[in-house]
């Protein structure tokens, strides 16, 4: 079967294009153990933009895209994130993005294999129609569930489950880290037992939190900070303006503080996070993507002792000095990914959010007409909004709601 849509190569001069594209239906299976299905038709209909996206386009300009492709494919159809429509089962569903060969789509060992809708191994969502495993097609609440349009509002709060249960995933790391790095300590300063030391343990975790870098990751790490631990203090640290319409979001939605770095030295950076907590923070969650993010951690001493230090970034390299870095007891985790109880918390929690108002369109005409340009120039440059998003298929989009 044959659609179009749009798809990365490796090519130096056109990585991602926009066309008509023979569609494969692979048996995949869900998790370790379970039987191979072949895909089910579905129908994209709300299609989100992801900054792996963009970084897999960059790949594909350096020819580096070999281990990305479906078996036996040279192309890629890219997009993980939106609404398809399910024709035989007359639904709309969520694609539970990762799955494979693996016990845990969250951590799998040397002997395990993944794949990625839109990622890795798998073709995704920017195409008119393509097959998903029928495991993995996630049903919406009861109030969507027989819904034949679905309104706008609710699309573009959806076209976010993925990275949201990135962030369910973030914190239920954190909390589990946490507690385990410092509960012994709790026990002996309050003189009680483990029990009740693990539950302050994990409280005390995320009472002063830095989360450096202002994107959608980082905006919702602090929603689900915010939403288990009322009383905790969260600063967040980016470039943007302080009047910009996403720090006024964060601010107001998230009951956080924010600090602009820009035309700071790291120096000072540092120094006004901890005049900010009075002292070193317990968190740092690093989502910028550059590696300014483990030198105020660790050489200007922004994160506290027995602190925990989450890098979500991909790319910068995190350094640090071991013999600080031993005495301070840190602890540096770093795991990417979601299993489908996160993505199916995602929803319920995205379906009664306000997260639709960061969410910008890009007609779909202007999109496909010349995607690198719509990549460099409207979705990924400096002013773009905090996410974009195209309607791909507007049979089955309410855009009155």
């Amino acid at each position: 079967m044959k659609a179009f849509g749009t798809y990365f190569v490796n090519d130096k001069d056109k990585p991602l294009r926009y066309g008509e594209i023979n569609l494969i239906n692979p048996r995949r299976e869900r998790l370790r153990g379970e039987e191979k299905l072949e895909g089910k038709e579905a129908v994209p209909v709300f299609c989100g933009f992801c900054g792996t996206d963009f970084a897999l386009m960059k790949m594909g300009e350096n020819g580096e895209l070999d281990a990305k492709f479906p078996e036996g494919e040279k192309r890629l159809i890219n997009g993980h994130e939106g609404v398809v429509w399910v024709p035989s089962e007359k639904r709309f569903a969520i694609v539970l993005i990762r799955g494979g060969d693996s016990y845990d789509p969250t951590r799998f060992t040397e002997d395990e294999t993944y794949f990625e809708y839109g990622c890795d191994k798998a073709d995704g969502l920017f195409c008119d129609k393509n097959y998903f495993n029928p495991d993995m097609l996630l049903h919406l609440p009861s109030e969507y569930e027989s819904a034949d349009r679905l309104p706008l509002s609710v699309a573009k709060k959806l076209v976010f489950s993925d990275p949201y249960a990135c962030a369910i995933f973030q914190h239920e790391r954190m909390s589990d880290i946490g507690e385990a790095q410092n509960f012994r300590v709790v026990m002996a300063r309050e003189k009680c037992d483990e029990k009740v030391a693990r539950i302050i343990a994990k409280e005390e975790t995320f009472s002063k939190t830095v989360i450096y870098g202002l994107g959608t990751t980082g905006l919702f790490i602090g929603d689900q900070i915010r939403r288990n631990h009322p009383k905790a203090k969260i600063l967040f640290v980016a470039r943007s303006s302080a009047e910009s319409d996403k720090v006024r979001f964060a601010k107001e939605n998230i009951k956080a503080d924010y600090l602009s770095a820009s035309g700071l030295e790291e120096s000072e950076i540092a120094a006004k996070i901890k005049e900010y907590f009075g002292s070193p923070c317990s968190a740092f969650v690093g989502t910028s993507g550059n590696a300014v993010e483990c030198r105020i951690a660790f050489e200007h001493e922004v994160l506290g002792c027995n602190g925990i230090y989450d890098s979500f970034s991909l790319g910068p390299k995190v350094e640090f000095d071991s013999m600080p870095f031993g005495f301070k007891n840190h602890v540096i985790l770093s795991s990417i990914n979601f299993t489908q109880k996160h993505m199916e918390e995602a929803i319920r929690i995205l379906c009664s959010s306000n997260f639709d108002e960061v969410v910008e369109l890009i007609d779909k005409d202007e999109f496909i007409s010349d995607p690198i340009d719509a990549y460099n120039n409207k979705i990924y440059c400096k002013g773009a909004p905090l996410k974009t998003a195209v309607i791909w298929n507007k049979k089955y989009i309410d855009e009155e709601k």
